[in-house]
């Protein structure tokens, strides 16, 4: 077996607390790296960009923000489709105000927009938590929807209330627009997707993400000695709502290219998101991408078993789609509350130990 530790020794606390500890996983990581940037650019093609991996990508940005809120730090919420609205159209008006703008300076700034209204949101969360936290995140996903469908300046007075993204480029390269190569698309997203995973991993090891897994544990005790429940909050919710918020811009700009608020950014997709951090594991940045992963395939694969080889009519796979889900919610809630990584974490455990008994 290839999975073994025999001969990786450790000389310092750095080495044996690094992200892959295990040279295995360090050179699988590299691979898996080497093969996203470098082999699957150059063989991907039009469908699989669009229903499969740049839908991936850009969900695995979202479970990442809504797993650094609910899983790390404790706060439940379900307004994560509002704050995609709010980085959706806070990208529009950067890139209608101001056509010199770079796409990816206007992603950026859209997560940063996104996450000062998080933070506007989260107030309450300094008062209440639980049931009732939930519930107020979800009135502002309700306010939000309503906000960018009935205030005309947000999509420019369209007579039809959409919003169309102009066409952009970067090196050269058009990204946006019907014009943008598959290719493209991929890369964009990629490169937010990686860039914003170590991002998460950086602030989940670090002093801040101790202060949120101390809140979410016991809020009083870690008020006792010394966490500040006001700015280590109100810190979960703003990067929690800048990742949704590019999240957001990317499902507008690179993905769809044209949105409608209420179809587009509704209460179904706030549930997607709780699902896929549910399914994944609460609490894990692997778990994000394998529960965003599993909820992006699973459609795809339903639908061309059922539909494609067995004929059965595409009504029944979306039914059998929500029957999956909610079983495999319970059956998580149940038995492996952590998700998938508990359950990846535990079959690595046992791949270093075989052939001995635990």
């Amino acid at each position: 077996m290839l999975y073994r530790e025999a001969g990786d020794f450790k000389a310092r606390y750095r080495d044996d607390n690094q992200t892959f500890p295990i040279r295995f996983d360090r050179w699988a990581y590299y691979g898996l790296m080497a093969v996203a940037f470098l082999v699957v650019p150059f063989v991907l093609d039009a469908y699989w960009a669009t229903a499969v991996i740049v839908p991936f990508l850009i969900w695995s940005i979202a479970a990442l923000g809504l797993n650094i809120l609910t899983g790390y730090c404790g706060q439940v919420s379900l307004g994560t489709g509002g704050f995609m609205a709010v980085g959706a159209y806070a990208s529009y008006k950067l890139l209608t105000a101001f056509p010199d703008l770079n796409i990816v300076f206007a992603v950026l700034i859209s997560g940063a927009i996104t996450a000062m209204v998080g933070v506007v949101f989260g107030l309450p969360s300094l008062r209440i938590k639980g049931f009732y936290l939930a519930v107020a995140t979800l009135a502002a996903q309700f306010f939000l929807v309503w906000l960018f469908n009935k205030v005309g300046w947000f999509y420019n007075y369209s007579s039809s209330g959409q919003i169309s993204v102009p066409q952009r480029s970067i090196f050269g390269i058009v990204v946006t627009g019907a014009e943008t190569a598959a290719w493209a698309k991929y890369m964009v997203c990629l490169v937010f997707a990686v860039g914003l995973a170590w991002l998460a991993r950086n602030l989940t090891r670090g002093r801040i993400g101790r202060s949120w897994m101390a809140i979410r544990d016991m809020d009083i005790a870690a008020e006792i000695i010394g966490v500040n429940p006001l700015t280590t909050k109100l810190t979960a919710f703003a990067i929690s709502s800048f990742f949704i918020g590019v999240a957001g811009a990317l499902f507008f700009t690179i993905y769809l290219g044209a949105v409608e608020v209420g179809e587009a950014f509704g209460i179904n997709k706030s549930f997607l998101v709780l699902f896929m951090v549910i399914i994944g594991g609460l609490g894990s940045i692997m778990g994000s991408f394998a529960g965003a992963a599993f909820m992006v395939l699973m459609p795809v694969l339903l639908k061309n078993i059922m539909v494609g080889q067995l004929g059965w009519p595409p009504e029944l796979a979306t039914y059998m789609e929500f029957v999956i889900v909610g079983a495999l919610i319970m059956i998580f809630l149940i038995v492996e509350p952590h998700g998938l990584a508990r359950l990846w974490a535990m079959t690595k455990q046992k791949l270093r130990l075989w052939p001995f008994p635990h």
